[in-house]
């Protein structure tokens, strides 16, 4: 037993679990495969899922934190503020005061709370120019946590994550492999032991992209992902407009279809 038997995940792409793609078209990720291990041959266990791609700080407060609440579950994770972080001009100060009165209000509540930092992107080409941002909100993160006394995953000190492998294409989201590490060390965080074990070294690999390689790479990611995304931005549009959560309910880890959707346990991937 892991003293879990109810489990809400919140937040954004990260969490809906973007780009750890199903056969069906449908997206794992670390909190699906999180529950996984919490709801191991546990009938009584239950799940949600109310995160969406896109969504800001304020929109993850307006649209998921009351029902996170109102659901009342043993676990709530959090991951917010990404979205609004990258925004030109946007106070980190102000975003990380906001992300505070999500995690005080689930405290509260007694909900146990974990949270994530942001990753390193030291490594990764263009990217890179958020490191700054992203290390003093984390600083922030770890203070809310201190004060809150909720648990924390450390994703900036995930070595394993420094891998191109974690990443997928757009620089933003992680592999399936990527996301099956952050599960397995979630748990840990958790106290939940697990037969894996997520700072297994990543296999050898000769390649070796050199500058050029290097600069063609930054020049698609620019034309595929980025522009798109700033079109979005000054239209006011997001990712998710137009899509639900894909688990809204709190509900048992048993596969069932309803009008040919997936709503429950995903297949192994």
């Amino acid at each position: 037993m892991n003293g879990f038997d109810s489990y809400v995940a919140i937040g954004d792409s990260f969490t809906e679990g973007l780009n750890d793609p199903l056969p069906d078209g449908t997206y794992r990720g670390w909190a699906d495969r999180l529950a996984e291990i919490l709801g191991a041959g546990r009938s009584e266990f239950q799940y949600a899922n109310l995160a969406l791609r896109g969504k800001m700080l304020a929109e993850i407060m307006q649209e998921q934190l009351p029902l996170a609440l109102d659901l009342k579950p043993d676990l709530v994770t959090v991951c917010a503020g990404g979205n609004d972080i990258i925004v030109p001009g946007a106070d980190v100060d102000d975003i990380a005061a906001r992300f505070e009165e999500t995690i005080a209000a689930l405290r509260g509540a007694g909900i146990e709370v974990l949270i994530f930092t942001g990753p390193d992107t030291k490594r990764m080409s263009v990217m890179s120019i958020l490191r700054g941002k992203v290390g003093i909100y984390n600083a922030h993160l770890w203070a809310i946590a201190e004060r809150h006394k909720a648990k924390v995953v450390d994703l900036w000190a995930m070595d394993v994550l420094h891998d191109n492998r974690a990443w997928s294409d757009d620089r933003l989201h992680f592999t399936s492999e990527g996301h099956r590490r952050i599960a397995l060390r979630t748990a840990e965080v958790l106290g939940v032991p697990t037969a894996e074990d997520w700072r297994e070294p990543w296999p050898e690999t000769a390649e070796h992209a050199n500058w050029l390689t290097l600069r063609r790479s930054d020049l698609e990611w620019t034309r595929v992902h980025l522009l798109p995304w700033i079109r979005r931005h000054l239209r006011g549009e997001s990712m998710g407009d137009g899509l639900v959560a894909k688990r809204p309910r709190l509900e048992p880890l048993v596969r069932k279809q309803v009008s040919g959707a997936r709503l429950t346990e995903p297949a192994e991937s």
